[in-house]
């Protein structure tokens, strides 16, 4: 069976939408997890001196309707 590593960069960058401090600042994940998001442009450059990623403008919206998405419950 394959993985689809689009559906898991879906549910990191949704859970990063969980671990926000600052407003725009999620806790770190490892390396591979946050690299496949800088790519796509939703997050800053996870390798540097501060040793965070800042959610992009485009970044913080989509992680937030991912994690609606993926996590809230139904409504009955």
């Amino acid at each position: 069976m394959e993985i689809d590593v689009g559906k898991i960069d879906d549910a990191v960058l949704a859970l990063l939408w969980l671990t926000l401090h600052n407003e725009r600042v999620p806790g770190r994940g490892d390396w591979a997890t946050t690299d496949r998001p800088h790519k796509k442009g939703m997050i800053g450059d996870p390798v540097n001196k501060s040793k965070s990623s800042i959610l992009t403008d485009e970044g913080l919206e989509r992680s937030q309707a991912l994690f609606r998405e993926l996590f809230y419950a139904a409504a009955q």
